[in-house]
């Protein structure tokens, strides 16, 4: 569990004992922690195998190898949910660009990259239609040179939900892009059958992930009405 200290303590994420801390857009709360059953669905088995082999594929890097992924790490910081600064291991940025490369169908690499720049996504709008068409309307072409946008959405739910963290799913990379919109109708129905009945709210978060070196730009989420 990850704590800030004051005067008395300010903030709280992970879990300890049978609590765990978090925090959402009206702030800080702590809540019983629910261990969800394990389903050992095939999704969790690729996730589980893909951290395994990219675990052992650290061990199998030579001493010059790892010692040019630590000596890596300065040029990857990240600010944390406590808007600290902080600088990864170099086990842990090897870990993070490699899984993020094989998420999306790269293959792994041994040599740490130079970092480049993702620029947020514009967006326009999430449409849903009562044909089962799931679209995602673009101001501008999402995708830069050398990356692709990963999908992810949720089930439909009731329209008065407006923070979803856990309840998202990969659905897979960007269908291509046409005139701005993007249909992610295949997509959604594989993981979810259908964008469901009128009345009831989609999310669907944009993830841009360069497929040179496994960085991840700000996500970007977009919601929806079905009509």
């Amino acid at each position: 569990m990850k704590t800030k200290f004051g005067a008395i303590i300010v903030a709280g994420s992970g879990k300890i004992g049978g609590h765990v801390a978090s925090r959402n857009r009206s702030g800080s709360y702590l809540r019983t922690k629910v261990s969800p059953v394990n389903a050992q669905t095939p999704f969790q088995s690729a996730i589980r195998n893909r951290l395994s082999t990219l675990s052992s594929a650290w061990k199998d890097l030579t001493p010059a190898e790892r010692t040019a992924w630590n000596n890596a790490v300065e040029g990857y910081k990240k600010t944390d949910i406590f808007g600290d600064l902080k600088t990864p291991s170099g086990f842990n940025l090897h870990q993070a660009l490699n899984n993020n490369l094989l998420r999306i169908g790269e293959a792994a690499i041994t040599t740490p990259p130079l970092p480049v720049g993702l620029p947020v996504i514009e967006t326009g709008v999430l449409t849903q239609v009562h044909a089962g068409a799931t679209l995602v309307t673009f101001t501008s072409d999402p995708v830069v040179t050398d990356s692709v946008v990963e999908i992810s959405a949720t089930a439909p739910m009731s329209q008065g939900k407006n923070f979803v963290k856990s309840e998202f799913r990969v659905l897979g990379n960007m269908p291509t892009i046409a005139a701005h919109v993007a249909t992610l109708t295949t997509l959604y129905a594989a993981k979810f059958g259908g964008p469901g009945a009128a009345g009831q709210k989609v999310f669907v978060r944009l993830r841009q992930i360069s497929n040179v070196t496994g960085q991840s730009g700000i996500p970007v989420v977009l919601s929806a009405i079905v009509s």
